[in-house]
């Protein structure tokens, strides 16, 4: 299999560190700044994956590494909204529990991740019990929990502006799994559709808030600096997997191996 080969590691311009007070304008171009130059898209196993130059296996491990990310979100969410004592903030916050666990009629995302892993061929009471994880998805993802519910509210709403970039790549993810890869369907890349329409309107609220909020220059750097450190935590995980799956090629003791837990894909 040809792998993309990187003659030399991209160089990535300075983040935007304000001297003096943002316009709100000015501060979301800095945060946007930071999506355009440090967001997972721009990874190799990102590049790798939607192009279809990874085998099942290869895809099969970053589906369930990602299931620890997908299943830590609710947890974040709540860990922000038991420090916030703004009612409006925790009601517009509330459903981004629900849209990941599922409310009434709706299963929500995590489930909508488990039928992608199913389709994978991966069985789902493995996938959920994390055991096959790489240690350092594990600590990204826990890493992340930790800085919303130890930072300020304004840093842990801003950590989750990678949301403002998500439609992007989750719209390059559809279309390049459909196009190339035999075993992806219309059925395993519902959670990509959903975020398609959901994203945008978290992103949005949470923009409004950080740019009313974010005034002073201390302030305005933590913001930057927040959703830099979510950029981090997306691009960790994907530097695991390539090194444990792509080049060289070494899990960690414990981490999944293909042809571990595999049932016949629903």
């Amino acid at each position: 299999m040809t792998f993309l080969a990187l003659a030399e590691p991209p160089v990535f311009p300075p983040l935007p560190a304000p001297s003096e007070p943002l316009s709100p304008e000015g501060l979301e171009a800095a945060l946007r700044e930071v999506g355009a130059t440090r967001y997972h898209n721009l990874h190799p196993f990102h590049k790798l994956l939607h192009s279809g130059k990874l085998n099942r296996d290869q895809v099969r491990a970053w589906a369930l590494n990602r299931y620890c990310y997908q299943s830590a979100i609710p947890r974040k969410d709540a860990a922000l909204m038991s420090r916030c004592d703004d009612r409006e903030l925790r009601r517009e916050w509330l459903h981004r529990i629900t849209d990941h666990d599922g409310f009434e009629g709706d299963t929500g995302g995590i489930e909508r991740w488990l039928v992608l892993t199913d389709g994978l061929g991966l069985d789902r009471d493995y996938v959920v019990s994390k055991e096959g994880a790489l240690p350092a998805t594990k600590f990204a993802v826990e890493a992340y929990v930790r800085f919303v519910a130890d930072h300020s509210l304004l840093e842990a709403v801003a950590s989750s502006l990678t949301e403002l970039f998500a439609p992007g790549i989750h719209a390059e993810r559809i279309s390049g799994m459909l196009a190339n890869y035999d075993f992806i369907n219309e059925r395993v890349v519902a959670y990509f559709r959903r975020r398609l329409d959901q994203a945008p309107k978290d992103a949005d609220f949470a923009l409004d808030y950080v740019k009313k909020n974010a005034r002073t220059v201390a302030e305005q750097r933590a913001v930057i600096r927040a959703l830099t450190f979510k950029t981090e935590v997306l691009w960790a995980q994907l530097d695991a997997l390539y090194f444990a799956y792509v080049e060289p090629g070494w899990p960690a003791p414990g981490a999944w191996r293909p042809g571990i837990a595999l049932v016949e894909a629903g």
